[in-house]
């Protein structure tokens, strides 16, 4: 399985990073992990937008799913007609995004599966394993193995031992690590920092731990300093263009 990161900036993107964005292909088959604010630019520096397989959204705010509208936009727009895209999200999670067009425009571009966290279900070649995380809305971080490899992806979510159970023996965690090391009382229970990601990944035995969520303008050796306190493990964080065999 090999994973290339798109984006990995937090909140918003920045003038060189895209939001949450993970490709994962195995097989010949391709998908996308999220598709935040900034992830269709740097998806297509790879591949058409009509040769995606499907895609995985882990929850509903926009660093995660803004650009699911232009990428079926081009899908839907582009000529190539290659038929609905098979997006799998939880229940609710695509209607912001997809109330950005009047009724109806994208209808044949998008093959909708609705899930509730905790689901398990196939894509392609590859095998979901959903887990629910506290975030401020219904976040589903999800495991994904292929060809006797996992990776372990967090969406959003704060501290939970239902991620140690998910991550437990995966090749690669990509965790959100909001902030190094302190996170403002009002968010510490929905999101986490590169500190408890890390303790997290500890416990659960990963073979790496993969920061993203990264807050603009914080210094990357902020990040790993933090982090290399709970988890002496392969630590990276999620710069786009980074990519790696699961």
């Amino acid at each position: 399985m090999r994973v290339t990161v798109l984006g990995g900036s937090g909140a918003w993107p920045t003038a060189d990073a895209a939001c949450s964005g993970f490709l994962l292909r195995h097989d010949g088959f391709s998908l996308l992990v999220d598709v935040g604010y900034a992830v269709l630019p740097r998806l297509l520096e790879l591949m058409p937008a009509e040769q995606l397989d499907a895609v995985y959204i882990s929850h509903g705010h926009p660093d995660h799913c803004a650009d699911l509208n232009p990428l079926l936009r081009a899908r839907a727009m582009g000529g190539a007609d290659p038929g609905p895209l098979p997006v799998h999200a939880p229940h609710g999670a695509l209607n912001a995004v997809l109330a950005l067009d009047r009724p109806g425009m994208l209808d044949a571009a998008l093959a909708r599966h609705d899930f509730e966290p905790g689901a398990a279900f196939s894509v392609g070649p590859f095998d979901l394993r959903t887990a629910l995380l506290p975030h401020f809305m219904p976040n589903a971080a999800v495991r994904v193995e292929a060809g006797g490899h996992s990776v372990v992806y967090t969406g959003d979510g704060g501290p939970d031992p239902a991620l140690v159970e998910l991550a437990r023996g995966t090749d690669t965690l990509i965790a959100e690590a909001t902030h190094p090391e302190v996170m403002e009382a009002a968010d510490a229970r929905y999101l986490s920092t590169a500190r408890q990601a890390a303790r997290q990944a500890a416990e659960a035995g990963v073979g790496r731990l993969v920061l993203t969520h990264l807050w603009p303008g914080v210094e990357s050796e902020e990040y790993l300093d933090a982090a290399a306190k709970e988890y002496d493990g392969r630590t990276c964080l999620a710069l786009g263009g980074l990519s790696f065999d699961a």
